[in-house]
């Protein structure tokens, strides 16, 4: 994307700044106006801010589901979305819906403000039940947790880090997480009853699916943002120059729940060495794929470093939280979700009785495809898993009996299981019983 960038007379010196979510400004404003704001003056021309959505110069089809209302299809001239709006565009039905729930929001910098509000509600504590904060989204320290994986196989992705849990019995918060809760956070997602900013039915923006979000331009600031992490972790632990992945290990695998690896065949082993198609590496008059080991320090292998910014190494050393040793470091375990049942990206959240009282303990963001049972790699991995930290409980949390859980999985058509759920559903995958997960308190 710089190298695209450079390529224009004049430009030879730009590099993507990264959107710093964790920092004092974002956890009490949201998203930096500069990518928000609707035009933008340059040479004395107010212009569209080109920062705030895309248009498509070229439509996208939906080519991984046999069924007709093929979800993510999109029109040449379709110009991305953001929360609270809806861009699901694929059928006459979803047309008609999105037109309908989008005339509901025709005030551009309204909108802006109820996103802004989505934002600070998913990287912040606020979350009100019964007229009380009880803890919410927590992104800023799902964000802090990571940089305490052990290593860059959990560290990596969410379904090494569920296996890490089996086996260990240490729960580590992957990077995969935080990064997946911005994703839905922008391009909007339901949550009834659990974010006080009173999330919007129908809200479907680009930056929630697989399949459109590199097409939004906040992807690419919210992306360095994911990567100066990935070097902050590198720094504290000691992997700037060498990374392990464990052999063979879940999360692995170019079939495992990360999904489709291009330039790999299926049922592979990943290593350090796997290519890294379509990116290129030109030596000389020879040119390979780029692989793991060529990029494993952005300073000396790649040419580029991060500024200061939030999270660094000083500001984490005082910010041990209490509340991770009160809980007794409990885990929710959830394994087994078929995701063959679910349409779209899902949330995983827990709740627990606490003196009576509903509480929310967290919630897990999984980015997933609308069509899974049309997708071939997909069939090869269709668990869905979460580990959720009970620390915003404290002590509460220890005392607690696998009774008083509650696990929800909200998807886009309703809560897994509830009727509407299950008509939403009737023609893409029959019902698979009464247990539809498990889940484990340890």
């Amino acid at each position: 994307m710089e190298d695209a960038l450079r390529s224009i007379p004049g430009c030879q010196d730009v590099t993507l700044p990264f959107w710093d979510e964790t920092s004092d400004d974002s956890l009490n404003k949201g998203i930096p106006q500069a990518l928000t704001q609707k035009d933008f003056v340059l040479d004395g021309q107010t212009i569209p801010n080109p920062l705030r959505s895309f248009v498509f110069p070229k439509g996208i089809v939906d080519h991984l589901s046999p069924i007709p209302d093929a979800d993510y299809s999109k029109p040449k001239g379709y110009e991305t979305v953001r929360y609270p709006l809806s861009g699901l565009v694929g059928t006459d039905a979803d047309r008609t819906a999105t037109a309908t729930h989008n005339a509901q929001f025709p005030n551009y910098d309204t909108n802006v403000g109820l996103l802004n509000d989505n934002i600070r509600n998913w990287l912040n504590a606020t979350v009100i039940v019964d007229g009380k904060p009880i803890g919410g989204g927590h992104v800023k320290d799902k964000y802090a947790a990571c940089l305490d994986a052990p290593n860059y196989t959990v560290f990596s992705n969410t379904t090494s880090a569920a296996a890490w849990l089996d086996d260990t019995g240490a729960r580590v918060v992957p990077i995969e997480s935080p990064h997946n809760s911005v994703h839905l956070a922008v391009g909007g997602f339901d949550l009834k009853n659990i974010f006080d900013a009173s999330p919007i039915d129908g809200a479907n923006g680009d930056m929630g699916e697989n399949d459109t979000a590199g097409l939004d331009p906040i992807f690419f600031f919210h992306h360095c943002f994911v990567d100066r992490v990935f070097w902050l972790w590198q720094k504290k632990n000691g992997f700037t120059d060498k990374l392990d992945i464990i052999p063979q290990y879940p999360g692995t695998n170019s079939v495992d729940n990360q999904g489709p690896t291009p330039g790999t065949a299926a049922n592979s082993w990943l290593t350090l060495d796997s290519p890294l198609d379509p990116f290129r590496l030109s030596k000389g008059a020879k040119e390979r794929p780029y692989t793991s080991q060529d990029c494993i320090n952005i300073e000396t292998q790649l040419g580029y470093t991060y500024g200061p910014g939030s999270l660094e190494p000083a500001q984490m050393a005082a910010a041990a939280p209490a509340a991770v040793a009160a809980s007794g470091a409990r885990t929710i375990s959830v394994r087994g979700l078929n995701r063959a049942r679910i349409r779209g990206s899902f949330l995983i959240s827990a709740f627990a009785n606490v003196n009576g009282q509903r509480r929310h303990v967290g919630t897990e963001a999984v980015l997933s495809r609308w069509h899974v049972d049309g997708c071939a790699n997909c069939q090869t991995h269709l668990e869905g898993r979460a580990a959720i930290g009970m620390h915003p409980l404290g002590q509460a949390a220890a005392a607690l009996t696998p009774e008083q859980i509650e696990v929800q999985i909200r998807t886009r058509d309703g809560v897994l299981g509830s009727e509407a759920h299950t008509r939403a559903m009737a023609s893409l995958a029959p019902a698979a019983g009464k247990k539809l997960f498990k889940v484990e308190l340890r």
